[in-house]
């Protein structure tokens, strides 16, 4: 049995290297958004607060000319929005990622004149932007998680678990994992952040996830329900998807439906969907974790709701709510 287990867990660790390889591989398939179909309405984007976008590990602003948000920024400033996309170190722990951002957020303020911003955060980005709003909730007017770590991911414990505190694996891990951080950097051409991969998966486990928490509980649900959709005037919201195989032509499904079984419970190959759950939750959609920002270069389900039209879709239920 402990044979077996073993041989599991090395499956969804190679599982979960070839799923960020396709991730990371992704901007060089296409230059430019395949799908921006939604018809023009002026207006319809245009948030009173500037939004600001804010990558998960190992995710960047803009690499190779392609956005990690695929055609969504251009989405949201079509019709209005103020978009701005954070660029905070590609592994690193939670709070690291969340003071680098605050800095970025007291930018933006100073360039726009803005008295708060809008923040949505996929995958690790969802922590990082909490923490932004916990320790300064005067700058935030809203959070949202699309796809986030909330309560920790299991395929962060599976790795965790074979790489021991300490050990020499951990050590190798970390040591190619920074490489692959700061020459992604290079390419995109963000600042020379700190890049530690051993504090970012602590913070992405289960346990560091519990213990980031106890800390920064704001907004966080009960289980798998919704979790108070206002806090210190922050008015939290999330959305995640619930699926692995979503198109035939994205190569990323193939890894991420391994990682499926991990879970125990559904999910969109690397998060859980209780563990996403944040303020009011908005919806489970049939998307995959790259789905949720229009990767593999959107490529996606052709019989669930486009990922451009939800990030339009919230920008003007931020405008709905004077935000």
């Amino acid at each position: 049995m402990h044979a077996i287990l073993r041989r599991i867990g090395r499956l969804g660790q190679l599982a979960a290297g070839a799923t960020l390889a396709l991730a990371l591989a992704a901007p060089a398939a296409h230059a430019q958004p395949v799908s921006l179909n939604q018809a023009s309405q002026p207006g319809y984007t245009q948030t009173r607060y500037p939004i600001v976008l804010v990558h998960g590990l190992l995710g960047f602003k803009t690499l190779l000319g392609v956005d990690m948000f695929y055609g969504i920024p251009e989405a949201l400033q079509r019709d209005g929005a103020q978009v701005f996309v954070a660029q905070v170190s590609g592994a690193n722990s939670s709070e690291v990622r969340g003071e680098q951002l605050l800095a970025q957020v007291k930018d933006i303020l100073a360039i726009t004149g803005a008295a708060k911003v809008n923040l949505i955060g996929h995958s690790h980005g969802g922590p990082t932007v909490r923490y932004v709003a916990s320790v300064a909730p005067q700058l935030v007017a809203s959070v949202t998680s699309v796809g986030g770590v909330n309560r920790g991911s299991r395929v962060a414990d599976l790795v965790r678990g074979g790489l021991p505190p300490g050990s020499v694996q951990e050590s190798v891990a970390n040591e190619a994992v920074k490489g692959l951080a700061r020459l992604m950097g290079v390419l995109s051409g963000a600042p020379d952040y700190p890049q530690v991969p051993k504090a970012a998966l602590d913070s992405l486990t289960t346990a560091g996830a519990a213990d980031f928490n106890r800390r920064f509980p704001e907004g966080l649900a009960d289980g798998c329900g919704d979790g108070p959709s206002v806090v210190n005037g922050v008015r939290y919201y999330s959305w995640t998807g619930n699926r692995v195989l979503t198109n035939p032509l994205d190569p990323s499904d193939g890894p991420l439906a391994l990682l499926w079984p991990v879970h125990g419970e559904a999910n969109d190959g690397l998060v859980a969907v209780c563990s996403s759950r944040l303020g009011k939750h908005l919806g489970d959609y049939r998307q995959n974790h790259l789905d949720e920002i229009n990767h593999f270069v959107g490529l996606r389900d052709l019989f669930s709701i486009d990922p451009v039209t939800l990030y339009r879709q919230h920008a003007n239920r931020l405008k709905q709510q004077g935000l």
